[in-house]
């Protein structure tokens, strides 16, 4: 019995920052997913690892991406790379969430961050900030790889979501954008979803749980 749903943010309920990510290659003449490709050297220990365990500042990260992304061909200051983090809300994906918390489902948001990077940290107020903080009260628990010290796809970094939450991973159904986060999960018994077209994603997690999250709900006239 599926009784709770893990989301991942950037990627899921906010458009992928890789959208932002290839707009930047493509304005500055790099080859498209290189920053990806720079995040992906050495996934474990590289700067935005660190950056995302809060071992190292933005400062640190600025000149340690820099120097990384040198040594593969293109030099990209970190901070560069942190102004591209900010996805637009999917309203889609906050009206499953309210319909799966009035249906009394647990939730909770599993997110790689970085301090003040994307919305879920504290920043200035804004209209969207405040879109933000009522996704987050939405949730049973948000899980910060910048607050825990641990991330995806770190192993513990799911455990710390289900003993906050108070489920066993064979309970819950999780959506990331990336297989990589999706794996260790699986393989603790998780039911996953990979979000590449949200729709599609939507419609595979109604009916891992057994709602309807696709139905217009509009008002009537």
């Amino acid at each position: 019995m599926r009784t709770a749903v893990f989301w991942d943010f950037g990627g899921v309920i906010l458009s992928s920052p890789f959208e932002a990510f290839n707009r930047y290659e493509a304005r500055h003449g790099i080859a498209r997913d290189f920053i990806r490709r720079v995040n992906a050297t050495n996934p474990d220990t590289n700067a935005w690892a660190r950056l995302e365990r809060s071992e190292i500042d933005a400062t640190v990260f600025d000149e340690a991406f820099a120097a990384e992304s040198a040594a593969l061909g293109h030099r990209i200051p970190g901070s560069d790379v942190l102004a591209q983090l900010k996805g637009e809300i999917r309203p889609a994906m906050v009206e499953a969430l309210r319909r799966i918390k009035a249906a009394g489902l647990a939730q909770a948001c599993l997110t790689n961050n970085v301090v003040g990077g994307d919305g879920v940290t504290p920043q200035a107020d804004s209209e969207r900030e405040r879109a933000i903080a009522q996704i987050m009260a939405t949730f049973d628990a948000v899980v910060e790889s910048s607050k825990v010290g641990h991330r995806k796809p770190e192993t513990r970094f799911y455990e710390i979501a289900c003993e906050l939450v108070g489920v066993a991973p064979d309970q819950v159904v999780f959506l990331d954008d990336l297989g990589i986060n999706l794996k260790p999960a699986a393989a603790m018994g998780m039911h996953t979803i990979k979000v590449t077209d949200p729709t599609a994603a939507l419609g595979e997690l109604g009916a891992a749980i057994g709602l309807d999250l696709l139905t217009d709900q509009a008002s009537p006239a």
